[in-house]
């Protein structure tokens, strides 16, 4: 019996000491994990500022698929927030401040315990990529986290690989949300006609892209400097497709009210008088247009309908990329000429 009371005693002093190094473990720490995306920075941003996105790429949520989230009125934006409850107990988590698109502050809760600080940080890189960073610390940890964190090995082991998790998972979910898209061919329409401002050239098939993108830029920056009131959206006029020689001949336009006399040799203005034509939409990245074009084609010998051979064949930009950063939102419509 003597014995049993000397290991018994043992056994607290054993305890009192672990205690003791528990407590006196430090009351701060810092977990961060940071992960490139290849999306525009805004596109991130407008996923993680709502809540009611995070079940989709939540690491936590995936471990305990039981977890039951409750969202509040508000989810989006400052004073967004939800709560959960999940095996380990329940939680709840509150955005407090915001710099779109760059960074996002929230508050962290487990219980009844000191809330946590979660900072977000989205960072453009040079190559249209972001880099994101997912950081949490606290600078009054309880007895309780600190023993959790001690056991798992710091809190680095215990919080990072969840980080690491949800980011990929987010990563992944961003990805594929910019490639979705759809097209409709709308059928037969009158296309109004109208004056335009526009330049013209022709450019390899590979490369007349980019230099699409430069062309637009060229009368948009001729339109806004002689402050000339537009008339709808940027379109490209296609002239002639050689695939022989690999070259695609065509001209940027911007549509006007009226006609306008131009001060710049490389600017030019034309017409389009009205005409019939298949119209095809086109919602998604413009990676995509090649598809739309081809269901457009597609449409006119099923429908025993013939294209004019001298066109007009149109590529109206409904969307400003500058404004809408998630391809799939893009917006654009085609228009093949017809014979009346």
């Amino acid at each position: 019996m003597k014995y049993l009371k000397y290991i018994v005693f043992l056994l607290l002093i054993v305890f009192i000491g672990f205690a003791i190094y528990i407590a006196v473990q430090p009351n701060s720490f810092e977990v961060k994990r940071t992960r490139i995306i290849d999306a525009p920075a805004e596109v991130i941003y407008n996923n993680i500022i709502d809540f009611k996105n995070w079940e989709s790429w939540s690491s936590w949520v995936e471990r305990d698929p039981e977890t039951v989230i409750t969202l509040s009125e508000q989810t989006k934006g400052v004073g967004g927030s939800y709560t959960w409850v999940d095996s380990h107990g329940k939680g709840s988590i509150k955005t407090l401040e915001t710099v779109s698109p760059s960074s996002i502050k929230q508050e962290l809760q487990f219980g009844d315990f000191e809330p946590s600080k979660i900072n977000w940080t989205l960072s453009p890189t040079s190559d249209g990529k972001t880099e994101v960073t997912w950081r949490m610390n606290s600078d009054n940890v309880p007895f309780i986290f600190k023993a959790s964190a001690l056991k798992e090995g710091g809190f680095d082991n215990m919080i990072g690989p969840d980080f690491e998790r949800g980011l990929e998972k987010l990563d992944r979910l961003i990805v594929e949300s910019m490639k979705v898209y759809s097209i409709k061919v709308d059928g037969v329409t009158q296309h109004g006609g109208g004056f335009y401002l526009y330049n013209t050239t022709s450019a390899k098939m590979d490369s007349f892209e980019s230099v699409i993108q430069d062309m637009l830029l060229e009368v948009n920056n001729y339109v806004l400097k002689n402050n000339i009131t537009t008339a709808g959206s940027p379109f490209v006029y296609y002239h002639k497709w050689d695939e022989v020689n690999n070259t695609v001949m065509f001209s940027c336009c911007i549509p006007t009210t009226a006609q306008v006399i131009t001060s710049d040799n490389n600017i030019l203005t034309g017409q389009l008088e009205p005409f019939k034509a298949i119209k095809t939409n086109l919602k998604g990245n413009y990676s995509n247009l090649k598809e739309a074009w081809e269901a457009t084609v597609y449409y006119a010998p099923k429908n025993k309908l013939e294209f004019t051979e001298l066109g007009p064949m149109l590529e109206v930009y409904l969307s400003d990329p500058t404004t809408t950063p998630n391809p799939a939102n893009w917006v654009t419509e085609i228009y093949i000429a017809i014979k009346e």
